[in-house]
């Protein structure tokens, strides 16, 4: 029993991320109805799905989920952009904890070697203060038991951000280029997963995997973004 801190909680109670609810006891940092209201995907518990569809066109991928989706005005998206642009990392790492764990028990993200978090530039890192896709790597990494490496490849390009781009060529050339591979003995014969916050159109994405797969040709390649945008995955082929 900590007194003072339950003379805390009764004047400045713990609230929801998602909707900003009291959470209650033994509440984390979602409510009760926003885990059971929050649109999770299930792709991870099936090796073809819409997300590993996305990108296996692309580039040759052992395994590809999402977490959830977000659509415009929810809560959920809100989530994302608090931690993405509002400083809410604790956020980001609480999800992909959840998000692991999920991953952990299904059968098609098994083998992981490595997570790999979609590395920012030094300039918009600074700027941020921090890379929200490697506090999601380290939630997961606890969940998961398998180490996040930030040193094996680097974003040698400062571009534009994605959202910028008003037109789907202009996300692809917006990207084409821009990492680098600085230690390909860290990814060889690895099997890595790599993580990312949002999945759009997926090009930020399929330019990191080319550039690892060019470089380390035995490097094998899995992806877990924590959400994703059902609109996307309306043109890929077949419907889920």
């Amino acid at each position: 029993m900590n007194p003072l801190a339950d003379i805390w909680s009764l004047f400045f109670p713990a609230t929801c991320v998602a909707c900003g609810c009291a959470l209650g006891e033994g509440g984390d940092f979602l409510c009760n109805r926003c885990r059971w209201e929050i649109p999770l995907t299930e792709f991870w518990h099936k090796g073809d799905n819409p997300v590993w569809r996305k990108f296996a066109g692309h580039v040759p991928v052992q395994a590809a989920s999402s977490f959830y989706f977000f659509a415009d005005r929810s809560d959920f998206r809100t989530l994302i952009h608090d931690f993405k642009y509002h400083g809410a990392w604790r956020v980001a790492e609480k999800m992909g904890e959840w998000y692991g764990s999920e991953l952990a028990a299904s059968q098609t993200h098994e083998n992981i070697d490595l997570l790999v978090p979609v590395p920012l530039h030094v300039r918009k890192k600074i700027g941020r203060g921090y890379n929200q896709s490697d506090y999601i790597a380290r939630g997961m990494s606890r969940a998961m038991g398998v180490p996040v490496d930030r040193r094996a490849v680097r974003r040698a390009v400062h571009n534009r951000s994605q959202t910028q781009q008003k037109h789907k060529s202009e996300r692809w050339d917006n990207v084409k280029d821009i990492f680098a591979v600085r230690d390909a003995a860290m990814l060889d014969g690895r099997h890595i997963l790599v993580v990312d916050d949002v999945l759009t159109t997926g090009a930020t994405i399929i330019s990191l995997c080319e550039t690892i797969l060019a470089a380390v040709p035995t490097c094998r390649i899995s992806i877990a973004t924590l959400a994703v945008s059902k609109a996307e995955l309306r043109t890929v082929r077949r419907t889920y």
